[in-house]
């Protein structure tokens, strides 16, 4: 790893521990409370308040699960649903996504592959690189939606990775923001719920939307005659 990039996490981890600390800080004396109706108002307003500095902070750390996939999405969605509700939440995680996403895959493509080979292990750029169907102008727009789409897969790592493949940075941007989708609205629509102390509300969302999920994955692989998309997730695992 270069002395750069070195520099560059141990900069981007001081930010995200500084701005895990700062929310900690500013919400514990109401975090505490929140399993009573009045905590959940409060923090519910405590948020809304922050204005602009609840909107950089909650940013901050949607940029650090991207850019350094330390920390798993879901619970980042969660939250944007407790500060914003399912709507906005959603629009905020989407539009978020997407810009970070943006500035990964035009950072990549000014640096080369050498910048991601400090971020990720050489073995699985090149077994993705070697893969024919990565390979495939004609199917890529397919596996990077499909793969975006089904939960539990290195979304963060195909960030990094879609500037070596045959596509085009605005089809990866919008295909890859569009197939979030599902898993956004249902972490924050779960969070809007948890707010207002609807547990039971949250696990139905989280079944209805892993039922419609795999509905789609099913027809999907029934259409996938190739078998493209299990070739795909053998090749990024």
């Amino acid at each position: 790893m270069s002395k750069k990039s070195k520099i560059l996490k141990i900069i981007s981890l001081c930010i995200v521990i500084a701005i895990v600390v700062g929310i900690t800080i500013y919400l514990m004396p109401i975090v505490k409370n929140l399993s009573t109706s009045e905590g959940q108002e409060a923090f519910k307003e405590k948020v809304t308040n922050s204005g602009f500095i609840g909107f950089l902070m909650l940013f901050g750390l949607q940029f650090a699960q991207i850019f350094l996939f330390i920390i798993p999405g879901e619970p980042i969605e969660i939250l944007a649903g407790i500060c914003y509700g399912g709507l906005w939440g959603t629009v905020f995680i989407m539009i978020a996504a997407a810009v970070i996403s943006a500035f990964i895959y035009l950072l990549v493509h000014k640096l080369g592959r050498k910048f991601i080979y400090d971020f990720v292990d050489s073995k699985k750029i090149e077994k993705i690189e070697n893969s024919k169907v990565f390979q495939n102008p004609r199917t890529i727009r397919f596996i990077i939606f499909v793969l975006f789409f089904i939960p539990g897969t290195p979304k963060d790592l195909l960030t990094y990775i879609a500037a070596l493949l045959p596509i085009k940075p605005l089809d990866f941007i919008v295909i890859s923001t569009i197939a979030r989708f599902p898993s956004v609205i249902s972490s924050t629509l779960a969070g809007a719920s948890l707010l207002h102390g609807d547990w039971h509300i949250s696990l139905i969302i989280y079944g209805v939307t892993f039922l419609i999920v795999g509905i789609a994955i099913f027809i999907m692989k029934k259409f996938d005659k190739d078998k493209v998309t299990d070739e795909a997730i053998r090749a990024i695992k």
